[in-house]
């Protein structure tokens, strides 16, 4: 399995903390090693090669913001997936100012089993070998550029764009667990929507985290959205824990279903980049 063969390094002064992280991830197959300092965090970088740092923001030496801007400015430790761990949940609008490419935070106290599907997904996200999606299976990145490829060599066609806005808020109250079913519930109503109302050779991945492209017949278009607005807006709400779900319909940032679509008279596209352009633009 991809866990076994990852190694995490993990800097984190808490000693007890520290411990248990350290037999946690031994148990799930990950070798581990474990430093309490950045600056030994830095030094045992380059010894013991990590494919992925959990990263204690308050740090006995330096802050981790420091230990990930000495990483993140050399060449051979640049692109070293980082998850930070913080005590202060005001320090996450920190996190999203700071000019530093992160993978991914969790507030203490956390769930043990969330950091570990946090720890999983970068993981795979950053494997060279993964082109799917690691939360919902669905094709990503190159395997969705080649459909896009394919689509700039026909006449017609049609791109369907289904977002899901506002899922970075209900991550935020319900967990990453929370939200990734979300995903998973929904790329499955996709699926089903194309199986019911589409044809055979439909292509469904993804465009962003949560932003899903679907690319078909014109003439299946309009019959797939209306499916698909029929069955997902309304299956919103149910996302949501039973105490929260009126409660849901009053918040100004709960999940909302966003479709667009691009269709090849919409042109000309006259490269791949022209096309994902203008799919980018129908996201916002």
């Amino acid at each position: 399995m991809y866990e076994a063969k990852s190694k995490l390094l993990i800097i984190e002064d808490d000693l007890d903390l520290a411990d248990m992280l350290t037999a946690y991830f031994r148990v799930c197959g990950y070798e581990v090693f474990t430093v309490n300092s950045g600056e030994d965090g830095i030094v045992a970088y380059q010894t013991s090669h990590p494919n992925l740092i959990i990263l204690d923001i308050f740090l006995p030496d330096m802050d981790g913001f420091e230990v990930a801007r000495r990483l993140r400015e050399n060449r051979r430790t640049a692109d070293i997936p980082i998850i930070f761990m913080t005590d202060k949940r005001e320090r996450i609008d920190r996190l999203q100012g700071l000019d530093l490419v992160v993978d991914g935070y969790i507030t203490k106290p956390f769930d043990i089993q969330e950091l570990r599907l946090r720890v999983r997904n970068v993981l795979r996200r950053a494997g060279q070998d993964s082109l799917n999606n690691p939360v919902t299976g669905l094709p990503d990145g190159p395997l969705v550029d080649e459909r896009l490829e394919e689509c700039l060599q026909k006449p017609i066609w049609a791109i369907l764009i289904v977002s899901l806005k506002n899922l970075e808020a209900f991550r935020e109250t319900y967990g990453f667990v929370a939200s990734d079913d979300v995903l998973r519930a929904v790329s499955l109503m996709l699926y089903n929507a194309i199986h019911e109302t589409g044809y055979a050779e439909d292509f469904l991945g993804h465009l962003g985290p949560a932003d899903f492209v679907l690319i078909t017949r014109q003439e299946s278009s309009t019959g797939l959205q209306e499916h698909i607005r029929s069955h997902l807006e309304r299956s919103l709400e149910y996302f949501y824990p039973i105490k929260d779900r009126q409660k849901s319909t009053k918040l100004g940032k709960r999940l909302i279903l966003k479709i667009d679509e691009l269709r090849s008279n919409n042109g000309p596209f006259t490269s791949i980049e022209v096309l994902k352009l203008s799919l980018l633009r129908k996201m916002q």
